[in-house]
């Protein structure tokens, strides 16, 4: 029997180069290795693609003064508040509006960039907002189908599965009701046959 494979507990404190580290440092709610590197740990954050993590990574390591070799678990508490200050405000650093995901907010018309639980919310409150306005994305969510002009036909199926089903099968089920499409076929069957007799009839 093959044991299932567990991940590693990550220990409180690590060594990195012979320096102590934390083990694990949590930065907007998301619980992160104390071993990875700066640009490494900023992808694990929700709302932080890696592209982002690129460009945030640069920016705090200009702005703290910190070597590109700096894993998280180096940096201590004012630093760590400092970069969730950059993450929620990267425009203000000098990153570009294009590259939020919350351009032109309904609420505050800026271009904001929000991240972990913030985001997720914030999106709940988007779907049921569409939802309560009866549009068509609404209505889309509401029933549970494809919501971005995706095609339908032969995936996104939920609900009941529909097969198809033997003949055998129906006529037991339906009784005389499924039996007569099959009656109806031989009636039609038998109309030209009675036609040939009456051409001969006449002959």
């Amino acid at each position: 029997m093959k044991q299932k494979k567990t991940d590693k507990e990550v220990p409180k404190d690590l060594k990195v180069e012979g320096k102590e580290i934390k083990g694990i440092v949590r930065i907007t709610g998301k619980d992160l290795r104390g071993d990875l590197s700066l640009k490494r740990a900023l992808t694990k954050i929700k709302g932080v693609g890696i592209r982002t993590s690129e460009i945030m990574s640069e920016v705090v390591l200009k702005e703290l003064s910190l070597p590109d070799s700096t894993v998280v678990g180096s940096l201590s508490e004012e630093q760590i508040e400092k970069v969730e200050h950059m993450l929620s405000n990267p425009v203000k650093f000098g990153v570009p509006s294009y590259m939020t995901n919350r351009r032109k907010d309904n609420e505050t018309g800026q271009d904001r960039h929000m991240t972990g639980t913030d985001l997720t919310f914030t999106v709940k409150q988007d779907i049921e907002k569409e939802k309560l306005l009866n549009t068509w994305r609404g209505y889309r969510h509401a029933y549970g189908q494809k919501v971005r002009g995706q095609r339908t036909r032969s995936t996104g199926r939920t609900g009941m599965s529909v097969g198809v089903i033997r003949k055998s099968i129906a006529m037991k089920a339906g009784g005389p009701a499924a039996a007569a499409p099959g009656a109806a076929a031989a009636a039609t069957a038998a109309a030209p046959a009675k036609k040939e007799e009456t051409k001969t009839d006449k002959k």
